[in-house]
């Protein structure tokens, strides 16, 4: 019934969309559909097409042979800039979603996405897996172009800013944004789901995005996935969960492929495969163990191990396949200019960008591009990422990091000798760009301002915040465990713009609601029960700071929650929220915020 009711709904929506995208630009009879997949830690080492001697990927092999590879493409070291970069054609530090929590793993209010662009020219839009650049209004998925939204919430299934209980199987995933509960793993869902919506809008040109959460960790596969790596563990690799669970990215990849060709679209539907950082598991910190296809690092890093990604594009029709190499530097931002080019799509006019357009390298129209300096700032903390430190910059063979070490990859792949004292002049002129990049920067409404939710809004009537986004000196924390162990953080201050004047019920948790429980005690009944080991805290009062207000009251023994309401003027703020236990305070856990009227 839920089908077929989704089924009407869609048809209602492409009647509605017909009308108003008639408006905007008339699509190409051929215009391709576009299918753009991107892995979660999966690096350029964990793959078999790279070399891997271990690792199975037969799917994502024929597919390397069949597609145009940009062998030196460039991530961020961390998955959320990357995935904003791709998603707005702009820089970490210029979209302002440089971290992956503390404040700072989301878009700011009108940014326009690849996901916004294709749907003003018509497409059918759906993402199904991670979104990780924003929880609420207004940069949800469904607020940000996707028609269709199927994902888990923050930055990995099973954290705490997700859905509680949340292991990978048979979980309760968000369908534009309302939950739901579905049976498997999560990857086979994520690829269920997008098949479904193809098959539903196939009629139309559509644009897919599968951005798996997997082989991020937690590291949970089914063994039968995991079981053909475990004699390898110790020896030769870190885990055989890791490589299972690219296993199965890579037969439901196999799945995507036939479902195509028994469909007709395999030919005019551009498919991407990319991965959004350096390797999460697939080597050890210190390189004793795994294959990394010849880089230094991994996840995090700023060496080329850390954000020097796989890139296959295949375009059939476009004559983009028959399995070569482009060796010129390319990077996230470029993704978004070369997609509107390739499938002659209209940028609208109020987007910057500050990618270049990749398409001629692609078609083979020119052989190499002028060289240009590109970045990978990024920063885990709500502070604005350093000018020169904790920073890489690249210039064709050259890569500059923290500002003093630079290397030759053309010579130097691993990165071990540093030539900076050998090219000062090249050391002086990347630093010279960067130093011109930031202060342009720093001009950016984004750089200066938080991203904030928005309440009081019709598009979400309650408003979740968690201590995982929330801003302070602390390193915070992100999983359900920490929660559930009673670990502390003051971390503590959310950005907000309220919608409306009126009158606001906020309401102070230990526990999320679909876990819920006394603020000085433990749930009742946990969704997959004997998951955590639950410990209490004591807090003897709740402390709300907005607006230049201050409230507190006392938390009883047996209450699940600490409800304050007042009255909120329209505008941007601070929301402050602690429990305080003698002379401690920490923040909040899970703070609900609601508009109850004038």
């Amino acid at each position: 019934m839920f089908i077929a009711m989704r089924k009407s709904f869609l048809r209602l929506f492409a009647l509605g969309a017909v009308c108003w995208l008639g408006k905007v630009s008339a699509l190409d009879a051929e215009s391709p559909n576009v299918i753009f997949i991107l892995t979660d830690d999966q690096g350029s080492g964990d793959l078999g097409c790279h070399g891997n001697p271990w690792i199975k990927t037969p799917n994502l092999d024929r597919f390397y042979e069949e597609s145009v590879r940009l062998t030196d493409f460039h991530a961020s070291p961390v998955c959320t800039p990357t995935r904003g970069a791709l998603m707005t054609g702009r820089y970490p530090i210029n979209n302002g979603a440089w971290a992956t929590y503390k404040g700072r793993d989301a878009l700011s209010k009108g940014a326009i996405t690849m996901a916004e662009v294709f749907r003003r020219n018509g497409y059918r839009t759906g993402i199904f897996g991670k979104w990780h650049l924003g929880d609420n209004y207004p940069v949800r998925a469904s607020d940000c172009g996707f028609e269709m939204a199927v994902h888990h919430k923050s930055g990995g299934v099973g954290e705490l800013s997700d859905y509680w209980g949340n292991n990978y199987f048979d979980d309760v995933y968000f369908v534009n944004d309302e939950p739901r509960q579905f049976e498997g793993y999560c990857t086979d869902v994520w690829f269920e789901e997008a098949l479904r919506f193809i098959g539903e809008v196939k009629d139309h040109p559509f644009f897919v995005y599968i951005p798996t959460n997997a082989p991020h960790g937690p590291l949970y596969v089914d063994d039968k996935y995991a079981e053909p790596y475990r004699h390898l563990v110790g020896e030769h690799i870190f885990s055989a969960e890791f490589y299972g669970m690219i296993a199965n990215i890579d037969e439901n990849f196999g799945k995507l492929e036939a479902y195509l060709q028994k469909e007709g679209l395999a030919d005019n539907t551009l498919l991407i495969f990319s991965t959004d950082n350096g390797t999460g598991a697939g080597m050890r910190r210190d390189g004793r163990l795994g294959y990394n296809h010849g880089l230094r690092g991994k996840k995090g890093h700023r060496t080329e191990g850390g954000h020097r990604v796989p890139f296959f594009i295949r375009w059939k029709e476009g004559k983009l396949d028959g399995g070569r190499d482009v060796d010129e530097v390319a990077v996230h931002v470029d993704v978004l200019p070369t997609l509107v080019k390739l499938c002659g799509l209209k940028m609208p006019e109020d987007i910057k960008v500050d990618g270049i357009d990749l398409s001629p390298l692609l078609t083979g129209e020119v052989g190499s591009l002028p060289i240009r300096d590109v970045f990978t700032h990024n920063r885990q903390d709500w502070r604005p990422p350093m000018d020169v430190d904790e920073s890489c910059i690249i210039r064709g063979k050259w890569r500059l990091i923290d500002g003093s070490e630079l290397y030759d990859v053309s010579m130097d792949r691993m990165q071990r000798k540093n030539v900076a004292s050998q090219y000062p002049e090249i050391v002086n002129d990347m630093l010279k760009s960067n130093e011109l990049f930031i202060a342009k920067a720093k001009l950016n409404t984004e750089y200066a301002e938080f991203p904030a939710s928005i309440i009081g809004s019709e598009r979400q009537k309650e408003v979740k915040l968690t201590i995982q986004h929330a801003i302070g000196e602390d390193a915070g924390f992100w999983k359900c465990e920490q929660v559930a162990a009673g670990l502390k953080s003051r971390n503590n201050t959310h950005s907000i713009e309220i919608e409306k004047a009126g009158t606001y019920r906020i309401a102070c948790r230990r526990w999320p609601i679909e876990c819920s429980g006394p603020v000085r005690g433990i749930p009742e009944k946990n969704p997959k029960g004997g998951m955590f080991d639950y410990k209490t805290i004591s807090p003897e009062k709740a402390r709300i700071s907005i607006a230049n207000q201050v409230w507190e009251k006392p938390v009883g023994k047996t209450e699940h929650e600490v409800v304050f309401e007042l009255k909120l003027e329209p505008g941007k703020t601070f929301l402050v929220n602690d429990f305080v236990e003698g002379q401690e305070t920490y923040g909040v856990y899970y703070t609900y915020v609601q508009y109850l009227g004038k």
